[in-house]
Protein backbone atom coordinates (compact mmCIF):
# COMPACT_ATOMS: atom_id res chain seq x y z
CA UNK A 1 0.00 0.00 0.00
CA UNK A 2 1.39 3.27 -1.02
CA UNK A 3 1.54 6.22 2.29
CA UNK A 4 1.94 9.48 0.72
CA UNK A 5 1.81 13.14 2.68
CA UNK A 6 -2.06 14.74 2.83
CA UNK A 7 -1.33 17.10 0.33
CA UNK A 8 -0.37 15.19 -2.23
CA UNK A 9 -4.22 13.68 -2.42
CA UNK A 10 -6.23 15.56 -4.94
CA UNK A 11 -9.96 13.49 -3.19
CA UNK A 12 -10.41 11.83 -0.17
CA UNK A 13 -13.28 10.09 0.95
CA UNK A 14 -13.24 9.04 4.31
CA UNK A 15 -15.33 5.94 6.15
CA UNK A 16 -18.98 7.17 3.78
CA UNK A 17 -22.18 5.92 4.43
CA UNK A 18 -25.12 5.69 2.07
CA UNK A 19 -28.92 4.14 2.64
CA UNK A 20 -31.55 4.13 -0.03
CA UNK A 21 -34.90 3.44 1.21
CA UNK A 22 -33.20 2.04 4.15
CA UNK A 23 -30.97 -0.37 2.48
CA UNK A 24 -27.44 0.19 2.52
CA UNK A 25 -25.55 1.79 -0.42
CA UNK A 26 -22.66 2.34 1.23
CA UNK A 27 -20.99 1.29 4.38
CA UNK A 28 -17.35 2.84 5.72
CA UNK A 29 -16.84 3.43 1.88
CA UNK A 30 -12.95 5.50 1.11
CA UNK A 31 -10.32 6.31 -1.62
CA UNK A 32 -7.63 8.72 -2.19
CA UNK A 33 -6.74 10.00 -5.22
CA UNK A 34 -3.68 11.13 -5.98
CA UNK A 35 -2.35 14.32 -8.39
CA UNK A 36 -1.25 12.88 -11.19
CA UNK A 37 -2.09 9.26 -11.84
CA UNK A 38 -4.93 7.13 -13.15
CA UNK A 39 -6.69 5.59 -10.09
CA UNK A 40 -9.07 2.19 -11.27
CA UNK A 41 -12.19 1.82 -8.91
CA UNK A 42 -12.91 -1.75 -9.34
CA UNK A 43 -16.33 -3.69 -8.27
CA UNK A 44 -19.08 -6.35 -9.20
CA UNK A 45 -22.21 -4.61 -10.64
CA UNK A 46 -23.96 -3.05 -6.86
CA UNK A 47 -20.72 -2.91 -5.30
CA UNK A 48 -21.10 1.14 -4.67
CA UNK A 49 -18.88 2.41 -6.91
CA UNK A 50 -21.14 5.07 -8.73
CA UNK A 51 -22.42 5.54 -5.34
CA UNK A 52 -19.16 6.64 -3.95
CA UNK A 53 -18.67 8.53 -7.16
CA UNK A 54 -21.90 10.11 -7.32
CA UNK A 55 -21.58 11.27 -3.57
CA UNK A 56 -18.25 13.05 -4.95
CA UNK A 57 -19.98 14.97 -7.46
CA UNK A 58 -22.35 16.31 -5.39
CA UNK A 59 -25.56 13.92 -7.15
CA UNK A 60 -26.00 12.42 -3.63
CA UNK A 61 -25.32 13.21 -0.14
CA UNK A 62 -23.45 10.92 2.21
CA UNK A 63 -25.77 9.86 5.48
CA UNK A 64 -21.83 9.68 7.00
CA UNK A 65 -18.29 10.59 6.12
CA UNK A 66 -15.76 12.99 5.30
CA UNK A 67 -14.39 14.55 1.77
CA UNK A 68 -11.25 16.27 1.12
CA UNK A 69 -10.06 18.10 -1.98
CA UNK A 70 -6.17 18.95 -2.04
CA UNK A 71 -5.95 17.91 1.99
CA UNK A 72 -8.42 20.75 2.90
CA UNK A 73 -11.87 19.47 4.11
CA UNK A 74 -14.76 20.19 2.06
CA UNK A 75 -19.05 20.36 1.83
CA UNK A 76 -20.15 19.33 -1.52
CA UNK A 77 -24.12 19.27 -1.45
CA UNK A 78 -25.18 19.57 -5.15
CA UNK A 79 -22.74 19.07 -8.51
CA UNK A 80 -22.35 23.13 -8.35
CA UNK A 81 -20.20 22.68 -5.55
CA UNK A 82 -18.24 19.76 -6.78
CA UNK A 83 -17.73 22.09 -10.23
CA UNK A 84 -16.83 24.87 -8.49
CA UNK A 85 -13.77 22.72 -6.31
CA UNK A 86 -12.94 21.19 -9.61
CA UNK A 87 -14.50 17.84 -9.59
CA UNK A 88 -16.16 16.68 -12.80
CA UNK A 89 -17.87 13.32 -13.94
CA UNK A 90 -18.53 11.56 -16.89
CA UNK A 91 -21.37 9.20 -16.58
CA UNK A 92 -22.11 6.04 -18.90
CA UNK A 93 -25.38 7.91 -20.08
CA UNK A 94 -24.27 10.81 -22.07
CA UNK A 95 -25.53 14.42 -20.71
CA UNK A 96 -26.13 15.91 -24.53
CA UNK A 97 -28.65 17.18 -26.03
CA UNK A 98 -28.89 14.77 -29.65
CA UNK A 99 -30.15 17.81 -31.99
CA UNK A 100 -27.81 20.43 -31.00
CA UNK A 101 -23.81 20.83 -32.55
CA UNK A 102 -21.13 20.01 -30.24
CA UNK A 103 -20.72 24.05 -30.29
CA UNK A 104 -24.07 24.49 -28.67
CA UNK A 105 -23.36 21.86 -26.09
CA UNK A 106 -20.39 23.15 -24.56
CA UNK A 107 -22.13 26.48 -24.75
CA UNK A 108 -24.46 25.28 -22.64
CA UNK A 109 -22.74 23.72 -20.17
CA UNK A 110 -19.89 25.99 -20.41
CA UNK A 111 -20.68 29.72 -21.08
CA UNK A 112 -20.06 30.97 -17.68
CA UNK A 113 -17.13 29.12 -17.20
CA UNK A 114 -15.41 29.91 -20.35
CA UNK A 115 -16.81 33.83 -20.24
CA UNK A 116 -18.32 33.72 -24.18
CA UNK A 117 -21.65 34.23 -25.52
CA UNK A 118 -21.67 32.92 -29.08
CA UNK A 119 -21.06 29.60 -30.79
CA UNK A 120 -18.83 30.97 -32.67
CA UNK A 121 -16.44 32.27 -30.01
CA UNK A 122 -16.86 28.45 -28.24
CA UNK A 123 -16.38 26.93 -31.20
CA UNK A 124 -12.46 27.99 -31.55
CA UNK A 125 -12.02 27.31 -27.44
CA UNK A 126 -12.80 23.72 -28.67
CA UNK A 127 -11.12 23.58 -31.49
CA UNK A 128 -7.72 25.30 -29.28
CA UNK A 129 -8.51 22.43 -26.15
CA UNK A 130 -9.06 19.49 -28.75
CA UNK A 131 -6.05 19.99 -30.84
CA UNK A 132 -4.07 20.31 -27.26
CA UNK A 133 -5.28 17.26 -26.15
CA UNK A 134 -5.23 15.22 -29.00
CA UNK A 135 -9.88 14.62 -28.85
CA UNK A 136 -10.41 15.13 -33.01
CA UNK A 137 -13.48 17.08 -32.11
CA UNK A 138 -15.10 18.87 -34.66
CA UNK A 139 -17.40 21.99 -33.07
CA UNK A 140 -19.91 21.98 -35.79
CA UNK A 141 -20.73 18.49 -35.89
CA UNK A 142 -24.39 17.47 -34.66
CA UNK A 143 -23.93 15.36 -31.99
CA UNK A 144 -26.69 13.31 -32.99
CA UNK A 145 -24.88 12.24 -35.71
CA UNK A 146 -21.70 11.34 -34.19
CA UNK A 147 -20.29 8.29 -32.63
CA UNK A 148 -20.80 6.54 -29.47
CA UNK A 149 -16.98 7.52 -29.25
CA UNK A 150 -17.20 10.61 -30.52
CA UNK A 151 -19.56 11.60 -27.92
CA UNK A 152 -17.60 10.29 -25.27
CA UNK A 153 -14.80 12.53 -25.95
CA UNK A 154 -16.98 15.37 -26.27
CA UNK A 155 -18.04 14.73 -22.68
CA UNK A 156 -14.55 14.68 -21.93
CA UNK A 157 -13.79 17.91 -23.15
CA UNK A 158 -16.99 19.92 -21.85
CA UNK A 159 -15.55 18.51 -18.28
CA UNK A 160 -12.14 20.30 -18.66
CA UNK A 161 -13.88 23.11 -19.88
CA UNK A 162 -15.55 23.36 -16.90
CA UNK A 163 -12.23 23.59 -15.21
CA UNK A 164 -12.69 19.77 -14.02
CA UNK A 165 -8.77 18.46 -12.68
CA UNK A 166 -10.28 15.91 -10.73
CA UNK A 167 -11.70 13.61 -13.32
CA UNK A 168 -14.59 10.57 -12.75
CA UNK A 169 -15.15 8.41 -16.02
CA UNK A 170 -17.83 5.57 -15.09
CA UNK A 171 -17.05 3.01 -17.38
CA UNK A 172 -16.07 5.07 -20.52
CA UNK A 173 -15.05 2.20 -23.09
CA UNK A 174 -18.49 -0.26 -21.98
CA UNK A 175 -19.89 0.88 -25.30
CA UNK A 176 -16.80 0.91 -27.47
CA UNK A 177 -14.83 -1.10 -29.70
CA UNK A 178 -11.25 -1.86 -28.74
CA UNK A 179 -9.41 0.25 -30.94
CA UNK A 180 -11.72 3.01 -29.56
CA UNK A 181 -10.89 1.54 -26.09
CA UNK A 182 -7.51 1.94 -26.43
CA UNK A 183 -7.88 5.58 -28.08
CA UNK A 184 -10.11 6.74 -25.08
CA UNK A 185 -7.64 5.11 -22.75
CA UNK A 186 -4.73 6.66 -24.09
CA UNK A 187 -6.52 9.60 -23.29
CA UNK A 188 -6.96 9.35 -20.11
CA UNK A 189 -2.95 8.67 -19.43
CA UNK A 190 -2.48 11.62 -21.28
CA UNK A 191 -4.76 14.11 -18.89
CA UNK A 192 -2.90 12.16 -16.21
CA UNK A 193 0.55 13.32 -17.39
CA UNK A 194 -0.65 16.56 -17.77
CA UNK A 195 -1.33 16.79 -14.08
CA UNK A 196 -4.90 16.04 -13.64
CA UNK A 197 -6.30 13.10 -11.26
CA UNK A 198 -8.37 10.19 -13.14
CA UNK A 199 -10.49 8.15 -11.43
CA UNK A 200 -11.67 5.10 -14.09
CA UNK A 201 -14.55 2.98 -12.70
CA UNK A 202 -14.72 -0.35 -15.33
CA UNK A 203 -15.21 -3.67 -14.71
CA UNK A 204 -12.20 -5.10 -17.78
CA UNK A 205 -9.63 -6.55 -15.47
CA UNK A 206 -7.03 -6.08 -18.31
CA UNK A 207 -8.20 -2.12 -18.71
CA UNK A 208 -7.07 -1.73 -14.68
CA UNK A 209 -3.87 -3.57 -15.65
CA UNK A 210 -2.64 -1.60 -18.40
CA UNK A 211 -3.75 1.55 -17.96
CA UNK A 212 -3.89 2.44 -14.27
CA UNK A 213 -1.12 3.30 -11.61
CA UNK A 214 -3.18 2.19 -8.14
CA UNK A 215 -6.78 0.44 -7.91
CA UNK A 216 -9.33 0.43 -5.03
CA UNK A 217 -11.85 -2.40 -4.73
CA UNK A 218 -15.40 -2.40 -3.67
CA UNK A 219 -17.39 -5.15 -2.56
CA UNK A 220 -21.50 -5.15 -0.95
CA UNK A 221 -20.32 -0.83 -0.42
CA UNK A 222 -17.12 -1.38 1.27
CA UNK A 223 -14.09 -0.94 0.44
CA UNK A 224 -11.68 -4.42 -0.24
CA UNK A 225 -8.38 -2.97 -1.29
CA UNK A 226 -7.45 0.53 -0.76
CA UNK A 227 -4.69 2.68 -2.45
CA UNK A 228 -3.19 -0.66 -4.04
CA UNK A 229 -0.10 -0.29 -6.91
CA UNK A 230 -1.61 -1.78 -10.13
CA UNK A 231 1.80 -3.39 -10.98
CA UNK A 232 1.32 -5.25 -7.46
CA UNK A 233 -2.04 -7.22 -8.89
CA UNK A 234 -2.49 -9.61 -10.94
CA UNK A 235 -5.76 -10.23 -12.45
CA UNK A 236 -6.62 -13.57 -10.87
CA UNK A 237 -6.16 -11.25 -7.36
CA UNK A 238 -8.24 -8.46 -8.52
CA UNK A 239 -11.14 -10.80 -9.38
CA UNK A 240 -10.46 -12.62 -6.21
CA UNK A 241 -11.11 -9.00 -4.09
CA UNK A 242 -14.01 -8.43 -6.70
CA UNK A 243 -16.01 -11.59 -5.47
CA UNK A 244 -14.38 -12.81 -2.35
CA UNK A 245 -13.35 -15.63 -4.51
CA UNK A 246 -11.37 -17.02 -8.02
CA UNK A 247 -13.56 -16.04 -10.99
CA UNK A 248 -12.64 -18.35 -13.47
CA UNK A 249 -13.26 -17.28 -16.74
CA UNK A 250 -15.99 -19.43 -19.46
CA UNK A 251 -14.77 -20.78 -22.35
CA UNK A 252 -15.78 -22.32 -25.22
CA UNK A 253 -16.67 -26.12 -24.72
CA UNK A 254 -16.65 -28.87 -27.56
CA UNK A 255 -20.05 -29.66 -28.11
CA UNK A 256 -21.95 -32.35 -30.57
CA UNK A 257 -23.79 -29.86 -32.66
CA UNK A 258 -27.18 -31.28 -34.46
CA UNK A 259 -28.55 -30.48 -37.78
CA UNK A 260 -29.03 -26.81 -39.18
CA UNK A 261 -31.81 -25.13 -37.47
CA UNK A 262 -31.61 -21.34 -38.02
CA UNK A 263 -31.43 -20.32 -41.41
CA UNK A 264 -31.11 -16.89 -43.12
CA UNK A 265 -30.61 -16.13 -47.02
CA UNK A 266 -30.14 -13.21 -48.58
CA UNK A 267 -31.54 -10.46 -46.08
CA UNK A 268 -31.49 -6.57 -47.15
CA UNK A 269 -32.80 -3.92 -44.57
CA UNK A 270 -32.90 -0.50 -44.92
CA UNK A 271 -31.29 1.53 -42.27
CA UNK A 272 -33.62 4.24 -40.32
CA UNK A 273 -31.86 7.13 -42.70
CA UNK A 274 -33.28 5.62 -45.89
CA UNK A 275 -29.74 3.50 -46.90
CA UNK A 276 -29.29 -0.22 -46.85
CA UNK A 277 -28.34 -1.16 -43.09
CA UNK A 278 -27.95 -4.98 -44.21
CA UNK A 279 -26.95 -6.29 -47.65
CA UNK A 280 -27.24 -9.66 -48.67
CA UNK A 281 -26.56 -11.41 -45.42
CA UNK A 282 -26.67 -15.38 -45.26
CA UNK A 283 -25.58 -17.73 -42.86
CA UNK A 284 -26.74 -20.81 -40.98
CA UNK A 285 -26.66 -22.21 -37.34
CA UNK A 286 -27.21 -25.50 -36.07
CA UNK A 287 -28.62 -26.73 -32.96
CA UNK A 288 -26.12 -26.40 -30.27
CA UNK A 289 -24.17 -23.92 -32.02
CA UNK A 290 -22.77 -20.71 -30.64
CA UNK A 291 -22.31 -18.58 -33.83
CA UNK A 292 -20.43 -14.92 -32.74
CA UNK A 293 -20.81 -12.37 -35.29
CA UNK A 294 -18.13 -9.78 -34.43
CA UNK A 295 -17.77 -6.22 -36.22
CA UNK A 296 -17.33 -2.23 -35.38
CA UNK A 297 -20.26 -0.55 -33.94
CA UNK A 298 -22.09 0.99 -37.17
CA UNK A 299 -21.96 -1.64 -39.83
CA UNK A 300 -25.39 -3.24 -39.48
CA UNK A 301 -25.30 -4.66 -35.80
CA UNK A 302 -28.50 -3.34 -34.64
CA UNK A 303 -30.82 -3.45 -37.82
CA UNK A 304 -29.27 -6.93 -38.31
CA UNK A 305 -30.81 -7.69 -34.70
CA UNK A 306 -34.06 -5.64 -34.92
CA UNK A 307 -34.72 -7.75 -38.35
CA UNK A 308 -34.50 -11.10 -37.03
CA UNK A 309 -36.53 -10.28 -33.66
CA UNK A 310 -39.26 -9.23 -36.42
CA UNK A 311 -38.57 -5.40 -35.57
CA UNK A 312 -37.27 -4.37 -38.89
CA UNK A 313 -38.45 -5.35 -42.41
CA UNK A 314 -36.86 -6.98 -44.25
CA UNK A 315 -37.21 -5.88 -48.50
CA UNK A 316 -35.45 -9.13 -49.26
CA UNK A 317 -34.75 -12.52 -48.59
CA UNK A 318 -35.68 -15.33 -46.18
CA UNK A 319 -35.56 -16.71 -42.54
CA UNK A 320 -36.27 -20.50 -41.65
CA UNK A 321 -36.53 -21.69 -38.12
CA UNK A 322 -36.21 -25.94 -38.69
CA UNK A 323 -37.57 -25.32 -42.21
CA UNK A 324 -40.53 -23.20 -41.70
CA UNK A 325 -40.29 -20.02 -43.53
CA UNK A 326 -40.89 -16.97 -40.66
CA UNK A 327 -39.25 -14.17 -42.25
CA UNK A 328 -42.82 -11.94 -42.23
CA UNK A 329 -43.95 -13.03 -39.12
CA UNK A 330 -44.61 -10.82 -36.13
CA UNK A 331 -42.77 -10.80 -32.75
CA UNK A 332 -45.46 -12.97 -30.86
CA UNK A 333 -45.51 -15.20 -33.65
CA UNK A 334 -41.92 -15.69 -33.63
CA UNK A 335 -41.70 -16.09 -29.45
CA UNK A 336 -44.38 -19.01 -30.12
CA UNK A 337 -41.56 -20.55 -32.72
CA UNK A 338 -38.91 -20.45 -29.66
CA UNK A 339 -37.06 -17.68 -30.63
CA UNK A 340 -35.76 -15.37 -27.72
CA UNK A 341 -33.82 -12.06 -27.92
CA UNK A 342 -31.11 -10.11 -25.78
CA UNK A 343 -31.04 -6.51 -26.55
CA UNK A 344 -27.85 -4.53 -26.38
CA UNK A 345 -29.99 -1.96 -23.88
CA UNK A 346 -31.05 -4.38 -21.19
CA UNK A 347 -33.43 -1.25 -20.23
CA UNK A 348 -34.07 0.21 -23.13
CA UNK A 349 -35.27 -2.64 -24.95
CA UNK A 350 -35.69 -5.79 -22.67
CA UNK A 351 -36.92 -4.54 -19.65
CA UNK A 352 -39.72 -1.85 -18.50
CA UNK A 353 -37.78 0.02 -15.91
CA UNK A 354 -40.52 1.15 -13.73
CA UNK A 355 -42.07 -2.59 -14.00
CA UNK A 356 -41.72 -4.54 -10.92
CA UNK A 357 -39.73 -7.71 -11.60
CA UNK A 358 -42.61 -10.25 -11.60
CA UNK A 359 -43.86 -8.04 -14.18
CA UNK A 360 -41.28 -7.77 -16.39
CA UNK A 361 -40.45 -11.63 -16.05
CA UNK A 362 -44.55 -12.29 -16.82
CA UNK A 363 -45.15 -9.79 -18.93
CA UNK A 364 -44.15 -11.99 -22.18
CA UNK A 365 -46.03 -15.33 -20.75
CA UNK A 366 -49.68 -13.05 -20.57
CA UNK A 367 -49.37 -13.04 -24.45
CA UNK A 368 -49.89 -17.19 -23.73
CA UNK A 369 -52.10 -16.81 -21.38
CA UNK A 370 -49.84 -18.67 -18.61
CA UNK A 371 -50.86 -16.17 -16.14
CA UNK A 372 -54.42 -15.56 -17.77
CA UNK A 373 -55.39 -12.93 -19.81
CA UNK A 374 -54.78 -9.10 -20.04
CA UNK A 375 -58.36 -8.58 -18.56
CA UNK A 376 -57.21 -10.89 -14.87
CA UNK A 377 -53.98 -11.71 -14.45
CA UNK A 378 -53.02 -13.92 -11.93
CA UNK A 379 -50.43 -12.03 -10.03
CA UNK A 380 -50.18 -13.84 -7.41
CA UNK A 381 -48.38 -16.77 -9.35
CA UNK A 382 -46.44 -14.51 -11.25
CA UNK A 383 -45.14 -13.89 -7.63
CA UNK A 384 -44.33 -16.76 -7.30
CA UNK A 385 -42.20 -18.37 -10.36
CA UNK A 386 -40.35 -15.13 -10.34
CA UNK A 387 -39.28 -15.77 -6.50
CA UNK A 388 -38.52 -19.15 -7.66
CA UNK A 389 -36.21 -17.74 -10.39
CA UNK A 390 -34.84 -15.20 -8.42
CA UNK A 391 -33.11 -17.87 -6.06
CA UNK A 392 -32.21 -20.16 -8.64
CA UNK A 393 -30.23 -17.76 -11.09
CA UNK A 394 -29.39 -15.80 -7.60
CA UNK A 395 -30.81 -12.24 -8.45
CA UNK A 396 -28.86 -10.28 -5.46
CA UNK A 397 -31.13 -7.04 -4.17
CA UNK A 398 -34.48 -8.45 -5.90
CA UNK A 399 -37.80 -9.48 -4.36
CA UNK A 400 -41.05 -9.92 -6.75
CA UNK A 401 -42.39 -6.37 -6.25
CA UNK A 402 -39.19 -5.32 -6.84
CA UNK A 403 -38.85 -1.85 -9.63
CA UNK A 404 -36.37 -3.30 -12.12
CA UNK A 405 -34.38 0.05 -12.57
CA UNK A 406 -33.12 -0.36 -9.03
CA UNK A 407 -31.37 -3.83 -9.96
CA UNK A 408 -27.65 -3.66 -10.90
CA UNK A 409 -26.85 -4.34 -14.31
CA UNK A 410 -25.71 -7.82 -13.60
CA UNK A 411 -29.01 -7.87 -11.93
CA UNK A 412 -31.22 -7.29 -13.95
CA UNK A 413 -29.40 -8.69 -16.69
CA UNK A 414 -29.94 -11.97 -15.07
CA UNK A 415 -33.92 -11.37 -15.03
CA UNK A 416 -33.96 -10.44 -18.42
CA UNK A 417 -32.27 -14.22 -19.23
CA UNK A 418 -34.28 -16.09 -16.87
CA UNK A 419 -37.39 -14.85 -18.79
CA UNK A 420 -35.47 -15.77 -22.00
CA UNK A 421 -33.92 -18.84 -21.66
CA UNK A 422 -37.52 -20.64 -21.10
CA UNK A 423 -38.19 -24.46 -22.09
CA UNK A 424 -39.62 -23.34 -25.43
CA UNK A 425 -36.43 -21.70 -26.31
CA UNK A 426 -35.16 -23.05 -29.74
CA UNK A 427 -32.91 -20.03 -31.21
CA UNK A 428 -31.44 -17.10 -29.01
CA UNK A 429 -30.26 -13.70 -30.87
CA UNK A 430 -28.08 -12.08 -28.05
CA UNK A 431 -26.92 -8.94 -29.06
CA UNK A 432 -23.58 -7.71 -26.90
CA UNK A 433 -25.79 -9.46 -23.33
CA UNK A 434 -22.66 -8.63 -21.10
CA UNK A 435 -22.05 -4.68 -21.80
CA UNK A 436 -21.02 -2.79 -18.91
CA UNK A 437 -21.24 -6.08 -16.81
CA UNK A 438 -18.62 -7.10 -14.32
CA UNK A 439 -16.47 -10.17 -14.40
CA UNK A 440 -18.22 -12.44 -12.33
CA UNK A 441 -21.51 -10.93 -13.93
CA UNK A 442 -19.91 -11.68 -17.20
CA UNK A 443 -18.94 -15.50 -16.32
CA UNK A 444 -22.54 -15.62 -15.52
CA UNK A 445 -24.33 -14.70 -18.67
CA UNK A 446 -21.85 -16.37 -20.73
CA UNK A 447 -22.48 -19.41 -18.78
CA UNK A 448 -26.24 -19.21 -19.14
CA UNK A 449 -25.16 -19.01 -22.60
CA UNK A 450 -23.46 -22.32 -22.96
CA UNK A 451 -26.60 -23.99 -21.23
CA UNK A 452 -29.32 -22.87 -23.67
CA UNK A 453 -26.51 -24.28 -26.62
CA UNK A 454 -26.09 -27.29 -24.58
CA UNK A 455 -29.63 -27.94 -24.30
CA UNK A 456 -29.53 -27.63 -28.07
CA UNK A 457 -30.97 -24.12 -28.70
CA UNK A 458 -29.26 -21.92 -32.23
CA UNK A 459 -27.51 -19.42 -30.41
CA UNK A 460 -26.33 -16.19 -32.63
CA UNK A 461 -24.17 -14.24 -30.35
CA UNK A 462 -23.59 -10.15 -31.79
CA UNK A 463 -20.71 -8.50 -30.18
CA UNK A 464 -18.40 -6.02 -30.39
CA UNK A 465 -16.23 -7.50 -27.41
CA UNK A 466 -13.71 -9.75 -29.12
CA UNK A 467 -13.01 -11.80 -26.12
CA UNK A 468 -16.22 -12.51 -26.02
CA UNK A 469 -16.84 -13.53 -29.41
CA UNK A 470 -13.58 -15.88 -28.89
CA UNK A 471 -14.25 -17.35 -25.39
CA UNK A 472 -17.91 -18.61 -26.43
CA UNK A 473 -18.14 -18.95 -29.80
CA UNK A 474 -17.94 -21.97 -32.04
CA UNK A 475 -17.62 -20.14 -35.21
CA UNK A 476 -17.20 -16.67 -36.39
CA UNK A 477 -17.98 -14.27 -39.27
CA UNK A 478 -17.38 -10.50 -39.20
CA UNK A 479 -20.15 -7.58 -39.95
CA UNK A 480 -18.28 -4.75 -42.01
CA UNK A 481 -20.62 -2.23 -43.94
CA UNK A 482 -23.85 -4.35 -43.65
CA UNK A 483 -22.04 -7.50 -45.17
CA UNK A 484 -20.72 -10.53 -43.10
CA UNK A 485 -17.81 -12.59 -44.02
CA UNK A 486 -17.23 -16.25 -44.52
CA UNK A 487 -17.90 -19.10 -41.42
CA UNK A 488 -15.20 -20.00 -39.95
CA UNK A 489 -14.59 -22.21 -36.87
CA UNK A 490 -12.95 -20.49 -33.82
CA UNK A 491 -10.28 -22.45 -33.49
CA UNK A 492 -8.96 -21.32 -37.42
CA UNK A 493 -9.25 -17.85 -37.15
CA UNK A 494 -7.02 -15.24 -35.36
CA UNK A 495 -7.50 -12.16 -33.31
CA UNK A 496 -5.68 -10.31 -36.00
CA UNK A 497 -7.80 -11.39 -38.56
CA UNK A 498 -11.18 -10.85 -37.48
CA UNK A 499 -9.19 -7.23 -37.02
CA UNK A 500 -9.16 -6.96 -40.62
CA UNK A 501 -12.28 -8.31 -41.30
CA UNK A 502 -13.53 -6.03 -39.17
CA UNK A 503 -11.85 -2.69 -40.77
CA UNK A 504 -13.03 -4.49 -43.99
CA UNK A 505 -9.52 -5.40 -45.34
CA UNK A 506 -10.17 -8.61 -46.42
Amino acid sequence: MLIMDNQGFALELTQVSKQFDGRPALSDASIKVVWGEVHALLGENGAGKSTLMNVACGLYSPDQGTMAVSGAPVSISKPADAINHGIGMVHQHFKLVDRFTVSENILLACSETLGVSSVNEVAKVIKQKSEHMGLEIDPHAVVGEISIAERQRVEILKMLLTGARILILDEPTAVLTDLESENVLTLVRRMAADGCAVILITHKLREVLQYSDRVTVMRAGRTILSQVQTSEMTREKLAKAMVGESAEQMTSQSRELGDVRYVIEGIKVRSPSGGVGIDGVTLNVRAGEIYGIAGVGGNGQPQLADALMGLMPIEEGNIFIDGENISHLGVKALRDRGLRFIPSDRFGSGLIPDFRAYENYGVTRILNNVYGSWIRVNRNRMKTDVNETIESYQILGCVAVTKSRLLSGGNAQKLLLARELDSSLSVLVAHSPTRGLDVHACNTVHGLIVKAANRGAACILISDDLEEILTLSDSVSVMSRGKISEKRPTSEITREKIGELMLGHA
